[in-house]
């Protein structure tokens, strides 16, 4: 209790204790730690978020034009679930992946796919309610479930298996309260592309126990060396699934909040679930009409994105650079990443013993002014991985390996106590 100089008690006001399991460190106290050293002058490597603006990855210019050319229309709400043209671009999108029976309204539009997450988990889930999430996870997933009074249960995805998530663990976590299955393909934090035999055997795991299939699917394009992306949702017609993409990473518009959510399988038994949904969507009166716009050119145009994921493209080069450059440190490994922005490196508990992995890249920051999130922030339970972000230039992709492979030599050579 603080006195009140106008009489009575001021009394402590406590964030929500829905928030006791909540983590966002890809923005969290190292990112605090980082923006006060930049306001002391310093120049820091942000090798932390899949954010590609700042690092010249322009978003299509026809889509900034039709954007321009569409914002006197952009002031007035929008139907809840988005305007026609865009859900339209994304039901023909849907139909190209050879997703069957989805309709105008299957679709909802919303800022960013993590908007139409949140939404989607409060619709779904009652307190106690179980939600599957892989370990190492997008935060935001274990979150929102948190959130929504559920509880995330993470299964295990195996890394000496190239990161693809394990079946029998999955199936083991499986409970009465489990509601539905997350899966992120291509991953992130790992940059791995799961294959269709796993995405069946999932799909096989749903139907056996009736729950719905949460499918993010973000980076579907963002696809290296030739690899082949398969949605979840062609995969059947009688499992409840829900996709959610934007036009974040491979329209590189982050920044405008633009994704959407599909529904697609048997929906006749979600009935009231869908209602929950066209709640939840009329309760936000509708998402942001200008990023919107967006989105029927940029489904329905040139697809830049492969043009940075060829051989020989920026994307391409900045992947092979950084895993060649990571895996040369000694006692540094990593699965190769077919898709995504990401790796998932792995330090040798023997030559880098670490009680505290955000302790210990905090200290990574200090003294190489390099910015990483350590491998906990995504739910990962021991405490030697990290994410690095591959979309600085080479030249500084090359810098910042090079402080933290001094860095860890430094660690190398001090005495074990």
């Amino acid at each position: 209790m603080t006195p009140n100089p106008f009489g009575g008690t001021l009394k402590s006001i406590q964030k929500s204790a829905k928030l006791a399991n909540v983590l966002y460190d890809v923005r969290g106290p190292i990112v605090d730690a980082a923006k006060q050293m930049e306001d002391e002058g310093q120049k820091i490597i942000r090798l932390n978020i899949g954010n590609l603006a700042p690092f010249g990855f322009d978003a299509p210019e026809e889509i900034q034009q039709d954007m321009i050319r569409n914002l006197p229309n952009s002031a007035g709400y929008s139907d809840s679930k988005g305007i026609f043209g865009a859900r339209k671009a994304v039901m023909h999108y849907t139909q190209e992946q050879g997703v069957v029976g989805v309709t105008l309204e299957d679709i909802y539009l919303g800022n960013g796919a993590s908007e139409l997450i949140v939404m989607a988990a409060n619709a779904l889930l009652d307190n106690g309610d179980e939600l599957l999430v892989p370990s190492p996870d997008y935060p935001l997933w274990t979150a929102a479930t948190s959130l929504s009074g559920g509880t995330p249960v993470h299964y295990r995805c195996d890394e000496n298996n190239g990161w693809q998530p394990d079946l029998a663990d999955m199936r083991a976590r499986i409970t009465p309260r489990t509601k539905g299955i997350v899966v992120i393909n291509p991953n992130n934090p790992t940059g791995v592309l799961y294959s269709d035999e796993l995405l069946k055997g999932i799909v096989d795991l749903a139907r056996e126990f009736g729950l719905v299939l949460l499918a993010d699917e973000v980076y579907d394009k963002v696809l290296y060396e030739g690899v082949k992306h398969t949605a979840i949702a062609s995969l059947s017609t009688d499992v409840l699934t829900l996709t959610f993409n934007s036009l974040s990473k491979a329209y590189r518009s982050c920044g405008y909040r633009a994704g959407w959510m599909i529904l697609s399988g048997p929906k006749h038994i979600a009935k009231d679930f869908i209602e929950g949904l066209n709640m939840l969507a009329n309760l936000k009166l509708g998402s942001n009409v200008p990023g919107q716009w967006a989105i029927q050119t940029a489904l329905g145009g040139y697809q830049s994105i492969n043009d940075l994921v060829k051989e020989g493209g920026r994307l391409r080069r900045q992947r092979d650079l950084a895993y060649e450059l990571i895996t040369a440190i000694p006692g540094v490994t990593c699965v190769k990443p077919q898709a995504a922005l990401y790796m998932f490196p792995r330090l040798d508990p023997e030559m880098y013993p670490i009680a505290d992995d955000r302790q210990f890249f905090m200290e990574v920051l200090r003294e190489t002014r390099v910015m990483l999130v350590q491998g906990t922030g995504f739910n990962y339970p021991d405490h030697q991985h990290f994410r690095i972000v591959f979309l600085p230039h080479e030249d500084d992709l090359r810098e910042a390996i090079e402080r933290i492979a001094r860095f860890l030599e430094s660690r190398r050579k001090r005495p074990v106590s």
